[in-house]
């Protein structure tokens, strides 16, 4: 069976054309699927004995709230989704005076092993295709009834890890025939996958790349990023002038604030020095407590990006949201789902 959602416009006419079906058939098809209809039958432009013909060969991937939970401080959703084949992720909406922000997951669990991250706390289970990317910002949407405005690929996995889908997720959600979402609205979150980051670079994509760097020093980085110890903070910042280099955008440093890890003026300092003259930003990230990890949040973060300012960076503290609910990447699935998928990581 085919995953039909997943099929780019070209591919969909490639489809009908085998169908024996025109061209236009194509564009009908895409449309009523990114409008987040779930059954052919709600396809009405079409033909009964051609909707008939999509469900023998073909579905459409719709996800089931498995648990939602609503932050009574600010609005924030989170959604636990049921795929398809019973694997779960999560999906948050967060709302913003500019606007809402969705943000998604690109994979069943996660392989980097962030020590700080309850995402990888089970291993990877498997890649989401492009179709269950997306289906996380259509169903949102109409769940809630919020029109998301920008979309950040921060949720659970690594999204270059899953590359080739999601460059497809991408290239859907931007389609104008789709949801038209331009790339300048979107993000994308890397903890330094410096092959791949080069990889996207030559995309040119306008989306904004968001480096999890979270320490600037090897000797700590390693200790709490395990993808460090191949790669070497050295090496990652050249790959990210590179990026800037290539694609003309600004690149946005993640760093959760950890108590007495990566907290230090030393580190604020160090940190600065890479960055110097590259118009880069950090946001730095309030930590969230994630019950099976030691690690706790820093008590310097003001402190931490005075320093930082003090040596002409660009910082911002991202705003904590949704604190009455499971916050933290990975905890509402880990919680749903016992430990369970942890047998099936790969």
């Amino acid at each position: 069976m085919i995953d039909l959602k997943s099929y780019d416009l070209p591919e969909l006419e490639a489809f009908c054309k085998d169908l024996g079906q025109p061209a236009f058939r194509a564009r009908q098809i895409f449309s009523w699927m990114h409008k987040g209809v779930t059954d052919f039958e709600e396809m009405t432009n079409l033909s009964k004995e051609l909707r008939q013909t999509l469900r023998e060969k073909a579905y459409i991937t719709r996800p089931q709230v498995e648990r939602k939970q609503v932050s009574k401080e600010d609005g924030t959703i989170k959604y636990l989704w049921r795929l398809r084949d019973g694997n779960c992720v999560e999906t948050v909406l967060m709302r913003y005076r500019h606007g809402n922000t969705v943000c998604v997951s690109s994979q069943v669990g996660c392989r980097m092993g962030c020590a700080f991250c309850a995402s990888t706390l089970g291993g990877k289970i498997r890649d989401l295709a492009a179709s269950e990317i997306l289906d996380q910002v259509l169903f949102t949407q109409l769940d809630s009834g919020a029109e998301v405005s920008n979309i950040v690929l921060m949720g659970i996995g690594e999204p270059l890890d899953n590359f080739e889908n999601v460059m497809r997720f991408l290239e859907l959600v931007n389609h104008p025939d789709g949801l038209n979402m331009g790339m300048r609205h979107i993000s994308l979150s890397t903890c330094g996958l410096t092959e791949k980051i080069d990889k996207l670079a030559s995309r040119r994509l306008q989306l904004t790349l968001s480096v999890s760097l979270h320490a600037p020093d090897d000797e700590t980085r390693s200790k709490i990023m395990p993808v460090n110890r191949s790669v070497g903070v050295e090496k990652l910042m050249d790959t990210c002038r590179r990026y800037f280099e290539t694609t003309g955008r600004r690149i946005s440093f993640e760093y959760a604030m950890i108590d007495g890890v990566n907290d230090s003026d030393a580190q604020a300092d160090l940190l600065a020095g890479y960055l110097a003259g590259t118009g880069s930003h950090v946001n730095l990230i309030p930590l969230n407590h994630v019950e099976e990890s030691p690690l706790k949040p820093s008590r310097r973060v003001r402190a931490f990006q005075k320093r930082l300012e003090d040596r002409g960076v660009t910082v911002t503290v991202r705003r904590k949201l949704g604190g009455d609910i499971d916050a933290s990447c990975g905890q509402l699935r880990r919680k749903a789902m016992g430990g369970a998928e942890a047998a099936e990581r790969m």
